[in-house]
C-alpha cells in the first residue's frame, strides 16, 4: 500500500472505532481507496477482533468489492439484457484481448482496468461501453481498439 492509502485507511478505521459493522466499513474503505487492499483487510480484522480469513471471506463473497486498484482508464462493459443480446459478451472478450487483462483486473502499468456491469442505462444504444466518463454506443468487437486509442495516448503522456 502507498503511504497516501495508508493514511486514508487509518483515518477510516479510526472513524469507525470498534463498531462491529464489517460491510459498511469495507464499503467506506473501497470508496476511499478504490479497492480493498489485503493489508487493509488485516487491519480491519484486528480492529474488529475477527480472524483475517473471516474478513477476507466477506470481502470476496460480494462481487461489488474490488481487490486491485482501478486503472487510470476504467472500462465498464454493460452486460444488461439489451447489451448482452446485442453482443456484449463479444465486446467484453475483445476488450480482454486488447488490454490483455480479464474482468476485475488492472494492467500492470495501471493504465486500464476492466469490469462488467449489470446496466449502464443506455439500452437503446446497446451494446454500450463506458471508459472513464465517456459512453461508447453500439459498440462492436471491431471498435474496441479504436475506442482505446485516445486513452493509450493519455497513458503514455502521464507516465
Amino acid at each position: 500500500m502507498k503511504e497516501k492509502e495508508e493514511k486514508q485507511l487509518s483515518a477510516i478505521l479510526e472513524k469507525h472505532g470498534k463498531e462491529n459493522k464489517l460491510i459498511p466499513l469495507l464499503l467506506e474503505i473501497q470508496k476511499g481507496l478504490g479497492y480493498l487492499p489485503k493489508e487493509g483487510l488485516r487491519k480491519v480484522a484486528t480492529l474488529l477482533g475477527k480472524r483475517p480469513i473471516d474478513v477476507w471471506g466477506v470481502a470476496t463473497f460480494f462481487n461489488q468489492f474490488r481487490h486491485t486498484p482501478l486503472g487510470r482508464h476504467h472500462i465498464k462493459v454493460c452486460m444488461g439484457t439489451a447489451c448482452h443480446l446485442a453482443g456484449g459478451q463479444a465486446v467484453l472478450e475483445a476488450f480482454e484481448r486488447e488490454t490483455d487483462i480479464k474482468v476485475g483486473e488492472t494492467t500492470p502499468d495501471g493504465s486500464f482496468s476492466l469490469d462488467r456491469v449489470a446496466c449502464i442505462g443506455c439500452c437503446m444504444l446497446a451494446p454500450v461501453v463506458m471508459i472513464k466518463d465517456r459512453i461508447f454506443p453500439r459498440m462492436s468487437p471491431f471498435k474496441t481498439e479504436e475506442s482505446l486509442i485516445p486513452y493509450r495516448g493519455e497513458a503514455q503522456e502521464e507516465d
